[in-house]
């Protein structure tokens, strides 16, 4: 599946005063017609996508839909299949941040709802990279509820995790065929020198609790002491375990150029640079989760000489491949996201109206060289895929004919208390901040789904 996304972050800012919202930001509500014709310009098939939360999301039981009926209802028409992103890095004004005790209830409310009322979507992301989230909101003091603690960390990731297993569970009571397609940030972290592994050592494992508490993984023994030493239950842990969906997901990874971290003797870290790169550290989160694998979002700045951006992209690509070839199941590719972005230099902490050049587009909808680049990419190798040996194929059901699996792509193809704090670490203006199916459903092989 090679996609891209329109981001739908709504983080709050300045003790919740202030909305950063990247689609208003970025002139989607006023340009979304013109930004379905740059996905299809692009012969891009499927778009990570969904309307805002906060003004979706009324209160309990009331709902504006007009703009997802709108939008929605364009992308069917055009047969460009959604992942549906339904909650990302932010929530209503009434039902507060993350710590709040009953968003999980009332976000698996809306997940429900929105599966009703819209019954052939089938891809979905309840809620985005929940570490980072988690992380940002709770321990960095960035956004949301701005905590700067362990247990303001592991207050909102508990309650993020348990909200997305809630939504899965809501989704499948109406659509027993949905694939969640879970967006999370792959990072790791580099002892600087011996009296640095110990830390870092933490922090790789410390990286894994999203996905960890997400799939009913029991967690390491030390991690279990710090999620309990910072305000989780042992009740609410068992119940992670005995709440495991995992045979419903793709393992969506994301990498920049930011997510390898190297950790000082002293404790603090600071980006690395790419190091290992995605090959590396994605057999490491497959070897921890057997699943399925996509590659949801990347991207590079464009910078002076004007190829950085698609540098970048035939690195990420060639990763991609590495690891197909190596036999891990691999279903998708993303450039993320369609357009430039806003304010992503200070990871959305200050509204400065400052373009970051990362899109497929830039906001004015003209191509970028990565855009065109991606879309030879996608010509170049769509036909080829399907010919090799570890072909792991998708059933996406085709939204003009719900009861038919989608064609192959070569039909059809169109235009711790005991863990060290991670202290915030300081952004390049160059690179993207640190954003640190039944089994039967996925299958080998199968021509009859979609690859891609």
């Amino acid at each position: 599946m090679f996609a891209t996304g329109i981001e739908n972050s709504i983080p709050t800012i300045n003790g919740g005063r202030t909305r950063v919202d990247q689609m208003e930001a970025c002139g989607h509500y006023r340009h979304w017609r013109t930004d379905f014709d740059c996905v299809e310009e692009l012969g891009i098939r499927y778009l990570r996508y969904g309307p805002p939360l906060h003004t979706t999301y009324a209160g309990p039981g009331k709902y504006h839909w007009d703009f997802a009926d709108e939008t929605l209802g364009e992308l069917k028409n055009r047969d460009i299949i959604p992942i549906l992103d339904l909650c990302h890095f932010g929530v209503p004004d009434w039902i507060g941040n993350f710590q709040n005790p009953d968003f999980p209830e009332l976000f698996a409310r809306y997940a429900a709802d929105f599966a009703e009322r819209y019954p052939w979507i089938q891809l979905y992301t309840p809620i985005n990279e929940m570490f980072i989230c988690a992380m940002f909101s709770g321990l960095y003091g960035w956004w949301n509820e701005q905590l700067s603690s362990d247990e303001g960390f592991v207050t909102a990731l508990k309650h993020l995790v348990k909200a997305n297993v809630m939504a899965m569970t809501e989704i499948l009571k109406r659509r027993p065929d949905a694939i969640f397609i879970q967006s999370e940030s792959s990072e790791y972290f580099h002892a600087d020198s011996p009296a640095a592994i110990h830390a870092a050592e933490l922090r790789n494992r410390w990286r894994f609790l999203s996905l960890d508490l997400n799939y009913g993984n029991r967690v390491n023994s030390d991690m279990y002491e710090y999620l309990l030493a910072n305000g989780m239950t042992r009740e609410e842990y068992n119940w992670f375990l005995t709440h495991r969906l995992k045979q419903h997901c793709v393992l969506g990874n994301d990498y920049y150029f930011t997510n390898e971290h190297r950790v000082f003797a002293d404790g603090h870290s600071e980006a690395s640079g790419e190091v290992f790169g995605y090959a590396e550290i994605t057999r490491q989160y497959y070897a921890r989760y057997g699943l399925p694998i996509m590659h949801t979002e990347t991207n590079m700045k464009e910078g002076p000489n004007g190829d950085e951006a698609v540098q970048w992209l035939w690195k990420q690509w060639a990763n991609v491949l590495r690891v197909r070839n190596d036999g891990i199941a691999t279903v998708g590719f993303t450039w993320y996201s369609l357009t430039d972005q806003m304010d992503w230099d200070t990871a959305l902490r200050e509204v400065n109206n400052r373009v970051h050049p990362v899109g497929l587009f830039d906001l004015d909808r003209n191509c970028r060289a990565v855009g065109k680049a991606y879309k030879k990419l996608i010509a170049d190798w769509r036909e080829v895929l399907p010919a090799f040996s570890h072909c792991l194929v998708v059933p996406v059901k085709s939204l003009k004919s719900p009861g038919e699996l989608r064609p192959p792509s070569s039909a059809g193809t169109r235009p711790p208390r005991g863990v060290p704090r991670l202290a915030p670490q300081p952004l390049d203006e160059d690179t993207h901040p640190p954003r640190p199916a039944p089994a039967t459903q996925v299958a080998e092989g199968d021509a009859t789904g979609d690859d891609f």
